[in-house]
């Protein structure tokens, strides 16, 4: 039975698209309801290998497809009208440009004839999103004048620019002349197919692309070799890692040089690790002040961006020598300009070259001194917690690293969640798969990433995040009474913007809570009615465990809303820094 919809050409073209898409891979659709895209909604509709996800708000649309790409490090596609409809898919094509994953966007779009000439719901999207896409193409109107091989090569074109060198976004404008339902023109479309028959008899794809994979050269990795092995101190800093094979080789290539890895929330090796070489609490050890004076003269970063703001301040204050990273992808990542080498290529396979390039080392005493502060703090927050049942925004972090379920997603919100797991997580717990949207690091889009990363991983997930991102992104609680497993949301209602009390305009109280504590004085209960989810608003700690358990064992998606208030929040954790300043 033929694949293609002849009913008229544009039920042609959206069927060779939808095909074509799916057999390189391409069988998510995010669509977001609209009249000029319905060739394309229909093609999806009517195929059978296509899994869909239906969403009225195309920015929540776009965040789910992000979501589901993180998980699965393959693209979905998002479809939608013209218009404004575009433009709202703009916050998440930033996000999955910065974070290097594969996206394809289908958008619908007037002919050349109803462009620039005040027709309804149209704007020009030519390039809307700028250099964000790794591929722009302005696919004309159907027509038999365009042999249908256009079609094919030009949605394979597209898969291989979002699978490139970076990873990327790619944006393919589509024209659609009337009718747009798919009503029978009547018209014998025989002959202008009558060279896909061969095509249509196969389930490959019109093009293969193959990839090839990036190695380091021989004489980089000795570059980097001769740099490790120079090197009196050391230090090992890890990003987001791919998997465990990635983190595995990266212990191996730590206990060859006896450095301590510094990890970050999303690296896989923050939560669940219980390697001494891994230095769980790295952020607050430099708060600590015992490595004000020490200057490691060498830094091997693996991977992107990591959280902590300490970090960075360190490295800018001691200048180490040599600062070399690995990256996956030709892009800079060097925000303070110390990296004196970069290397691209997986963090694995550099990994690899350099535990063939090094010898053994021997000297421990640096390694010591970090696991013996980073003892030093774990001690004194199991015992700084272990005296409060108050539900604060560290205790909270603390218990919930614990309580996390094997085989299960935690998806953080940014601002100051991110950082509070970063700095007050337990190692102890389980090893799950952590997720941020780091790359440009906004709020917006949250809940809408964690119900596409449910859709991607089919895990049950954990969602950690603040009120204001919480509040922007109500629309995407629609998704979640349609997921394949549960979300527990743990929303902390702080009542406003709870980062800005960790920042010197705090102390502007002319102004301060107006312009940025911004409080908003809901809360979420009637919200959690509206969308028909569970809701618990538990009172101490202990009462937040038990409803977590409860909900993580019977599979139940709910909104914990944990209420804190943000003075005390910045005077609890000041108290803590102290107290490690003193002690450790």
């Amino acid at each position: 039975m033929s694949v293609i919809n002849t009913a008229n050409i544009n039920t042609i073209w959206a069927s060779l698209i939808i095909e074509e898409l799916i057999r390189c891979g391409i069988d998510y659709f995010c669509v977001s309801p609209g009249s000029r895209s319905t060739p394309l909604a229909v093609a999806v509709a009517n195929h059978k290998k296509a899994r869909s996800f239906i969403h009225f708000d195309e920015r929540g649309s776009a965040f789910h497809a992000l979501g589901y790409a993180a998980a699965t490090k393959k693209a979905a596609c998002v479809i939608t009208t013209s218009g404004t409809a575009v433009a709202n898919l703009f916050p998440a094509v930033i996000e999955t440009a910065k974070k290097k994953l594969p996206l394809i966007i289908l958008t619908a779009d007037r002919p050349p004839e109803l462009r620039f000439t005040g027709a309804n719901q149209t704007i020009d999207q030519v390039k809307i999103f700028g250099d964000y896409t790794n591929w722009f193409f302005d696919m004309p109107a159907p027509s038999t004048d365009c042999a249908p091989e256009f079609v094919l090569t030009t949605m394979g074109q597209a898969v291989a620019k979002a699978n490139g060198y970076p990873k990327g976004p790619v944006h393919l404008n589509c024209m659609f002349r009337e009718p747009l339902a798919p009503l029978n023109d009547k018209n014998n479309y025989d002959k202008y197919l009558t060279t896909l028959k061969t095509w249509q008899k196969n389930q490959t794809p019109f093009t293969i692309y193959t990839q090839s994979q990036i190695v380091p050269e021989e004489e980089t990795i000795q570059m980097a070799a001769k740099c490790l092995k120079k090197a009196k101190q050391g230090i090992i800093v890890t990003g987001k890692l791919a998997d465990e094979h990635e983190q595995a080789v990266v212990l191996k290539l730590s206990e060859k040089l006896n450095w301590p890895i510094l990890p970050d929330i999303s690296s896989g090796l923050r939560l669940g690790c219980s390697h001494p070489n891994v230095m769980t609490h790295f952020d607050l050890a430099l708060s600590t002040g015992t490595f004000n004076t020490d200057k490691p003269d060498c830094v091997l970063h693996l991977g992107g961006r990591i959280t902590s703001k300490r970090f960075y301040a360190y490295i800018e204050r001691v200048k180490p020598e040599h600062y070399i990273t690995v990256l996956n992808h030709p892009l800079r990542n060097d925000p303070l300009h110390t990296v004196t080498l970069r290397i691209q290529g997986k963090v694995k396979t550099a990994c690899q070259q350099l535990l063939k390039s090094c010898s053994q080392r021997s000297d421990h005493k640096k390694l010591a001194l970090w696991q013996k502060v980073n003892k030093a703090v774990s001690e004194k927050l199991i015992h700084m917690f272990a005296e409060t049942t108050t539900v604060t925004e560290p205790t909270v972090c603390r218990s919930l690293s614990c309580l996390l379920p094997k085989n299960s997603n935690l998806l953080l919100g940014n601002s100051l969640s991110i950082r509070e797991m970063d700095s007050y997580a337990d190692a102890g717990g389980a090893s799950v798969t952590v997720s941020a949207n780091r790359g440009a690091s906004g709020i917006d889009g949250t809940i809408a990433t964690a119900c596409g990363f449910i859709e991607g991983s089919n895990q049950p997930t954990t969602l950690l995040l603040g009120d204001l991102s919480f509040l922007y992104d109500l629309n995407s609680l629609d998704m979640i009474n349609r997921l394949q497993k549960p979300l527990i949301i743990i929303v902390f209602n702080n009542d406003g913007g709870g980062i800005f009390s960790f920042l010197p305009v705090a102390n502007e109280k002319k102004f301060f809570e107006t312009y940025f504590g911004t409080p908003h004085g809901r809360t979420f209960e009637n919200i959690a009615k509206t969308f028909k989810i569970m809701y618990a608003s538990p009172e101490n700690i202990q009462d937040f465990e038990s409803i977590y358990q409860e909900f993580s064992k019977n599979k139940q998606s709910v909104i914990i809303e944990l209420k804190t208030q943000r003075d005390e929040n910045r005077k609890w954790q000041t108290q803590i820094q102290s107290a490690l300043k003193t002690k450790s």
